[in-house]
């Protein structure tokens, strides 16, 4: 049975942050039908002592199972309801509705409550006039030379070293065995880098002190722990160093299509002013996006903010609850202002018809496709795959919003 939404007596309260509150009367003959019909459901398929399947008088359900048919009955009388009321409203939650205050009784009509968010409807007055300073996107040779530096290490060889304390940036390799009551003593093997944090504070500076060959015992203090000390007992089993190859054209060529250190340096370089450029793109756009919300002040729903902070979270197994909400509360300003900017870029693209095209998409693929010396129809197969085109398009929506923004103010550098 499909509600009749003209047989509906249905009132919206509008509440804060988009907030809906949704008043649903059904009247007493409809909510009576539908439990006749779901006893004559289960009757139908019923198997009960001295009847036949299928056989069982509609009276017998009734009072054997008076309380699993009400519930039935309820349950789809209040899914088709809220349904046929949304849309008499013309209404569209953005949330899973919270029902609440359900008034159910027998010969009586079925009165409920639902609570849900709904998109906003945002209002951009001011879209420009503003004063963006550009940051400066200088590359300096001391930059371009720190990146030479990582692609010596990236190809080097680490050499085994019989003698002396570990260093930092060595390699290590090493056991460790808690020796506390507890503790059943096993030695277990790790391998890493001094001086990346892969090991605790304490744990380094106990591995500096011992040659390859030697152990140890050693109070350590574990921050994860709030501070507690153990007892653990370290061995270096082996050192490492780092023997990096001279920067030259060897080095230039081993690396990609270079054939001296100098296309290298210039590649390197030109990777990096792209990238500062993009990073001074990036502060201009969200300088403007603060400015907008600034100047349109407006709420967003909690749902869509709880929904942002949990995607920030990700998965959270074996983190307690308490910090768990602790994280929740120290992200909340910056997901509710990140949000904010969502809406405002799909608002302008709306009001402005600045939304990516198929031709944009299209031309945008062939792009890919070239700088990848593949087909287009390959691109686009295996972004499809992939659930990239989606974000292609938003890629692409945004840039045009972000030009149309731009001319609205004034950029300086």
């Amino acid at each position: 049975m499909t509600i009749d939404a003209s047989r509906l007596q249905v009132s919206v309260q509008e509440q804060e942050r988009w907030r809906r509150r949704m008043s649903v009367t059904v009247p007493a003959a409809i909510v009576q039908e539908e439990e006749r019909k779901a006893a004559k459901q289960l009757a139908s398929r019923a198997k009960l002592k001295g009847f036949r399947k299928g056989k069982v008088p509609t009276r017998v359900i009734e009072s054997r199972f008076s309380g699993a048919l009400r519930q039935e009955a309820l349950d789809k009388l209040i899914g088709d309801a809220y349904r046929q009321a949304l849309a008499a409203e013309q209404l569209r939650p953005i949330s899973e509705g919270q029902i609440e205050d359900v008034t159910y009784e027998p010969q009586q009509d079925l009165h409920f409550h639902v609570a849900f968010d709904v998109q906003p409807v945002i209002d951009l007055a001011r879209l420009g006039g503003f004063t963006v300073e550009r940051p400066k996107s200088e590359v300096t040779d001391e930059q371009v030379q720190q990146v030479l530096e990582r692609v010596r290490e990236q190809n080097g060889a680490w050499q085994p070293v019989e003698e002396g304390h570990p260093e930092e940036g060595d390699l290590v390799s090493v056991t460790l065995a808690r020796l506390a009551d507890d503790a059943d003593g096993e030695e277990r093997p790790y391998d890493f880098i001094l001086g990346q944090g892969d090991a605790i504070a304490d744990i380094e500076a106990a591995i500096k002190t011992l040659e390859p060959g030697q152990a140890g015992e050693f109070d350590v203090s574990f921050p994860s722990r709030d501070g507690e000390v153990e007892r653990v007992k370290i061995a270096v089993t082996a050192r490492r160093t780092l023997e990096k190859p001279p920067l030259d054209d060897d080095l230039a060529k081993q690396v990609g299509d270079f054939e001296t250190l100098e296309e290298l340096t210039a590649r390197v370089r030109q990777d990096l002013e792209k990238e500062a450029a993009d990073q001074a793109e990036g502060t201009v756009r969200g300088r403007l996006l603060d400015f907008l919300i600034d100047a349109n002040p407006f709420q967003v729903p909690a749902s869509m903010v709880d929904r942002y902070v949990e995607g920030v979270l990700g998965d959270a197994k074996g983190v307690s609850e308490e910090r768990l909400e602790e994280a929740r509360t120290q992200i909340r300003p910056e997901a509710e202002r990140a949000v904010k900017r969502i809406l405002v870029i799909d608002r302008i693209a709306e009001t402005q018809s600045l939304e990516a095209s198929d031709e944009e998409i299209d031309a945008r693929i062939e792009e890919i496709a070239s700088a990848n010396e593949t087909t287009a129809a390959k691109v686009y197969a295996s972004m499809q795959k992939s659930g990239r085109l989606d974000t292609l398009e938003r890629e692409l929506t945004e840039r045009k919003v972000f030009e149309f923004l731009k001319e609205q103010s004034e950029i300086t550098s």
